[in-house]
């Protein structure tokens, strides 16, 4: 191997074996869901279509927590030992996915979204939180079908290193879609919901427990090489 990649490392390149994953066993906990939603109205239809969500991931079978964004300071504006950061941040690492739903404001996803995934950071010390994790996209609009907050939501999972299931959803005029009481109403766009989460939980129970070996790199392995390296030659100086 080493004639044909001469700029391989040998000792940290690694062939995928499907044998890799059977050994890793299974969880026997349920899967846990946390889900973000980007609007603080009294009657937020990004957090009743989030709450429609919670009540279906539970009814099969998952454990859910619904993030309220109420109080959460502006990225840079408080410190992390803020109590909301602290809250979302321990949050994030108890999950092992996420729903994000937002409505579209101006062509886009709400600041208000955007501020809590950029209090998310890609890692706590050793530990990166969202990386393996699954996440399925939401968003409402005012208007006609849009998808593009759900199109900016895909960019932000795939940069913070989560697993994005295929379906999404996406749901227009929203104030048509919800009854007096806050519940969605029968619809095309709620059967889609369903959809969506039924697939989340498919990709977590299957992902959850491989996540570690499918974001196991090469150029991380050996970028660990090289500051192990660095540090035992630094300890012989």
């Amino acid at each position: 191997m080493q004639s044909q990649l001469p700029n391989i490392d040998a000792a940290l390149f690694q062939q995928p074996a499907a044998t890799s994953f059977a050994a890793m066993g299974a969880s026997t906990h349920p899967p846990r869901f946390l889900l973000l939603y980007g609007s603080l109205r009294e009657r937020s239809y990004s957090r009743l279509l989030t709450e429609e969500a919670a009540r279906l991931l539970e009814a099969m079978g998952a454990e859910v927590r619904i993030y309220d964004p109420r109080g959460l300071p502006l990225p840079d504006e408080a410190p992390e030992s803020d109590p909301k950061v602290m809250e979302l941040r321990e949050l994030v690492q108890w999950a092992e996915g996420m729903v994000w739903c937002s409505p579209e404001r101006h062509g886009a996803m709400t600041g208000i979204m955007k501020s809590q995934i950029d209090w998310i950071p890609l890692s706590i010390g050793a530990v990166r939180p969202t990386q393996g994790k699954t996440l399925a996209v939401m968003e409402v609009s005012g208007g006609s079908q849009s998808f593009n907050a759900v199109n900016q939501l895909r960019i932000l999972g795939r940069w913070m290193r989560m697993i994005t299931i295929p379906n999404q959803s996406s749901v227009p005029k929203a104030f048509l879609e919800f009854d007096d009481a806050g519940r969605m109403k029968p619809s095309s766009y709620y059967d889609r919901v369903v959809d969506v989460m039924e697939e989340l939980v498919k990709f977590t129970l299957l992902t959850r427990d491989v996540a570690p070996y499918l974001v196991d790199r090469y150029s991380e392995r050996k970028e660990s090489a090289e500051a192990l390296s660095q540090r035992v030659n630094q300890r012989s100086i």
